[in-house]
């Protein structure tokens, strides 16, 4: 399983961003897939998760009501959409993937920087 992200960039305080990850191979046994980013001298964080049916999501805490995460099962793809970005919010935005006895998938990471 690959996952490949984009959608990172430089934006202002308060705009938005929208980032896309798009799984390629077999997708069998996929739990859920999600988001999770790392912020200069901090640990990896779960940002957003997404169960395989696209039936319940999860968020942390300090993005609920800003940001939305959804999927298209159609093209293994899943999304997070941005608002109201805070300089906080700067990090590596990291795509995951979890499966049942394989475990856990990886992105490259996308880097996101909100400028204050």
């Amino acid at each position: 399983v690959q996952l490949v992200e984009s959608g990172g960039g430089l934006v202002q305080a308060g705009g938005s961003l929208r980032l896309s990850c798009a799984a390629s191979g077999s997708t069998f046994r996929l739990i859920h897939m999600g988001w999770y980013r790392q912020g200069p001298g901090k640990e990896r964080e779960l940002v957003a998760i997404i169960t395989s049916d696209g039936g319940r999501t999860n968020y942390a805490e300090s993005v609920k009501g800003r940001f939305t995460i959804s999927r298209d099962n159609a093209e293994n793809t899943i999304y997070l959409q941005m608002n109201s970005l805070k300089p906080e919010d700067t990090a590596v935005y990291y795509c995951n993937a979890f499966f049942v006895i394989t475990g856990n998938y990886w992105g490259q990471g996308t880097q996101v920087t909100v400028s204050s």
